[in-house]
């Protein structure tokens, strides 16, 4: 089932009211009492010294805050995700657009150097009738560079908490950030949940705020995501439609699904560092490019490391 629109909306909510209490929290993450003390407090300045020695154990404890069931320890939390991901995300490399080639352009619409040969009548028949050259009358040569649609899938079943929960969320970001409108991003486990659909305007702030609700849920429906992005794509004009899939790929329902990678345009996948075996035969079974993804500070990194 893929949820879109209101329907999406609603799942988003929904799974915001499931929440964590101080306890687990505290028995999960080791520093989680020196950045909250009290009921209600979030020590931004013991939270900037943790992030700085240990960047990927502390984004692991704020992901895991966003979903406090302390309700003023939560919004705190989710505030500041909403700035550190994404500058995080804002500040990793940035991918090369693909391989460039020389084109022929309108004037008008691009820059380049005047082609002589192809503008040459234009020219004369504006000298000769004693007028203004009209720019789109001239043909110019320069570089271009592919357009690029992306449609990132996050894996939101049960192990997508934590560390794993900081990283999806500092991809989409990325991706948010990099590809504007062009891009969807599709949470899913036994269900696809769209956060952001394809030719939606969403800042990556917001797109973070939602995924990180989405925490850890169900089975994991590989094929169904595969197929939820080919839709998404499809909406798109670019020449140039890749699926990003940030999974260990171990299916738990819904089937094998090799046919529906392979009915991708292009596939690249994201398998979390010590669990990439079956991320490894999918991308091998369908020609994939796959890498490893170590943890939420080097996401960025590693999206702009996959589609380069």
């Amino acid at each position: 089932m893929v949820k879109e629109g209101d329907e999406a909306r609603r799942a988003v909510a929904e799974a915001g009211r499931k929440t964590t209490g101080r306890r687990e929290l505290s028995q999960r993450h080791q520093q989680f009492d020196e950045v909250s003390p009290e009921v209600g407090e979030l020590d931004e300045g013991r939270f900037d010294e943790l992030l700085e020695d240990e960047p990927d154990e502390t984004l692991a404890l704020l992901a895991d805050l966003t979903g406090a069931t302390d309700e003023g320890l939560r919004d705190l939390a989710r505030r500041l995700a909403g700035r550190i991901l994404v500058d995080i995300a804002r500040t990793g490399a940035t991918r090369r657009r693909g391989v460039g080639r020389i084109e022929s352009m309108r004037g008008a619409t691009g820059d380049g150097d005047i082609d002589l040969d192809a503008s040459l009548d234009a020219i004369v028949s504006a000298r000769a009738a004693r007028v203004a050259l009209n720019a789109e009358d001239l043909t110019l040569r320069g570089w271009r560079r592919p357009e690029v649609a992306l449609c990132l899938l996050v894996d939101r079943s049960g192990s997508m908490l934590g560390e794993r929960l900081a990283a999806a969320a500092v991809t989409a970001a990325a991706v948010a950030y990099r590809h504007g409108a062009d891009c969807s991003i599709v949470a899913f486990g036994s269900e696809a949940v769209v956060v952001k659909s394809q030719g939606e305007h969403r800042s990556p702030e917001d797109v973070v705020s939602d995924l990180l609700r989405l925490r850890g849920h169900g089975t994991t429906d590989v094929a169904l995501a595969l197929r939820t992005a080919r839709t998404q794509l499809d909406r798109s004009g670019a020449g140039r439609k890749i699926a990003v899939l940030l999974s260990d790929c171990r299916p738990t329902s819904g089937g094998d699904a090799t046919a529906d990678a392979a009915a991708l345009d292009e596939l690249a996948i994201l398998a979390p560092a010590a669990d990439t075996a079956d991320a490894a035969r999918l991308a091998e079974s369908v020609g994939a490019r796959w890498v490893v993804l170590d943890g939420p500070s080097s996401a960025a990194d590693a999206v702009a490391t996959l589609l380069s």
